[in-house]
């Protein structure tokens, strides 16, 4: 395919038109395929039905790459005024004034910011109408280096606490290093409670099991201990949205599993890529787990209970 070449792509009532769609994004790497603009827009195009309810009214973070993998990357928050107009805006308090964010509500503008080059898409926990109350928690299992198996092994032991407290969750490799295990609340708490639970549930688990898990924020005093990282669980912090797609070689994906794959030796943390994630999705490896959030108010008695019994 020329990299001029201009393609039109019909989504819902749209078309979208891809420009420049044969420029490589992701260069081949050894036995890793190349992908290029108009592969990755093929790909948010199949990904768009499991993608969407999980990017319908939250505000985003865009990670934009015009000249793919290597080339120079673009972190952004506020929509640029040559954005269509039918693509959704959230304007949300920060301090000082408001930001207005691009919000991903149809396939048309999930393929629009593909042409866009907005590569990975980093969403709020919380959604526009409620920014201050979010309904996702996130931990976040990312070890320094690419050390797989302390990050399942850490997972496996945060599954189970959060299971005593009887909260469900989801795991999702992020397609970088690491897993993100998400519980669904309610959207009845503020960032400061949300996260304050975290940090506790966090604190527990590492203090259970000093020799493997830390919540020291300062790498110099983790040792080899794996971070437990519960600071995106603040007002205007993002995580990478299920499904987006990460700017390494192969075109990795986060993607969603269920817990019993956890234990699948071929599990890492890119696993999944453009070419197979979409299929993996569509197994329903949550089981309809997100659209359950719960409150913390059971959850904290019973955590309270653990830490004094």
């Amino acid at each position: 395919m020329s990299e001029d070449r201009v393609r039109t792509v019909r989504a819902g009532r749209r078309t979208v038109r891809v420009h420049r769609a044969g420029k490589v994004l992701f260069p081949a790497d050894g036995d890793l395929e190349e992908y290029t603009k108009g592969d990755l827009v093929d790909y948010y195009r199949s990904a768009a039905p499991l993608m969407l309810p999980h990017l319908r009214g939250r505000p985003l973070m865009l990670e934009r790459h015009p000249d793919g993998l290597g080339g120079p990357r673009f972190m952004q928050k506020n929509t640029p005024e040559s954005y269509p107009d039918w693509i959704t805006r959230a304007e949300v308090a920060k301090e000082g004034g408001t930001v207005c964010h691009t919000v991903c509500d149809d396939s048309a503008t999930l393929l629009y910011l593909a042409d866009q080059a907005a590569v990975t898409l980093h969403r709020w926990l919380s959604r526009a109408g409620s920014a201050e109350r979010p309904d996702r928690m996130v931990f976040d299992l990312d070890p320094d280096g690419d050390d797989f198996e302390a990050v399942r092994e850490a997972a496996s032991l945060l599954g189970g606490l959060l299971g005593e407290l009887k909260l469900p969750s989801g795991l999702m490799t992020t397609g970088s290093r690491g897993l993100h295990v998400i519980v669904p609340l309610n959207g009845r708490h503020d960032f400061d409670e949300v996260r304050a639970f975290a940090r506790d549930v966090a604190d527990t688990l590492a203090g259970a099991h000093p020799d493997k898990l830390t919540t020291a924020a300062r790498k110099a005093g983790r040792g080899d201990r794996l971070y437990l990282d519960i600071a995106r669980n603040a007002y205007a912090q993002t995580a990478v949205a299920p499904l987006t797609v990460r700017v390494r070689p192969g075109a990795p994906v986060a993607t969603p599993i269920a817990w019993s794959q956890l234990e699948d030796p071929a599990l890492h943390a890119r696993r999944w890529t453009i070419a197979d994630a979409v299929e993996q999705a569509r197994s329903d490896p949550w089981d309809g787990v997100m659209s359950r959030g719960r409150a913390l108010g059971p959850a904290r008695r019973r955590l309270e209970t653990l830490r004094t019994s």
